[in-house]
C-alpha cells in the first residue's frame, strides 16, 4: 500500500459522481471538462450537462482533491493525490474510527473472530511495525 501522502483533502467524503470523476482524473491524469463529459456521455444510457461536470471538478479542487491549472482561457485539472494513496488515507481514517471506539474488549472480540489469513495478515502489519520503530529509533 503506498505511503500516506503529505498533502491530506480538505473532505475525505465523497458523492458517487465526485468518485466517477475523480476516478477519471487519476486514469487519464490530466483533464479537462470535455475530456470527463465526453467520457461519462461514452454511455448511451447517462446524461449530464457540461455545467455540472465543471461544477464537480471545481468541487474537488475545494475539496482538495485536483488542482486546477489555468492556460490562456483554458482550464486542465490533476490530481493532487494518487488512488493509491487515496485508498491509503481512507484504510488509515477506517483503522481510526475503529480505534476510536475505545473498548478494548470490543477489539479484542472482533480480532478474535478473525480467520486465520486475517490474523497472520495482522501479525505481519505487527513485525513491520515493529521493524519500523525499531529503525527509527536507531537513527
Amino acid at each position: 500500500m503506498a505511503p500516506l501522502p503529505d498533502h491530506r483533502p480538505k473532505h475525505l467524503s465523497v458523492g458517487p459522481l465526485e468518485a466517477e470523476i475523480l476516478a477519471i482524473v487519476w486514469e487519464l491524469e490530466t483533464v479537462t471538462v470535455k475530456d470527463v463529459h465526453d467520457r461519462i456521455l461514452a454511455d448511451p444510457d447517462r446524461e449530464l450537462a457540461y455545467t455540472s461536470v465543471t461544477t464537480v471538478l471545481n468541487r474537488l479542487t475545494t475539496k482538495g482533491w485536483l488542482l486546477c491549472d489555468k492556460q490562456n482561457r483554458s482550464f486542465t485539472w490533476r490530481p493532487r493525490i494518487s488512488q493509491a494513496q487515496a485508498r491509503a488515507l481512507q484504510a488509515y481514517e477506517q483503522l481510526n474510527q475503529f480505534l476510536a471506539v475505545g473498548n478494548a474488549d470490543v477489539v479484542a472480540a472482533f480480532a478474535d473472530s478473525l480467520d486465520q489469513a486475517s490474523v497472520e495478515q495482522l501479525d505481519a502489519i505487527a513485525q513491520r511495525l515493529k521493524a519500523v520503530r525499531q529503525a527509527r529509533e536507531e537513527k
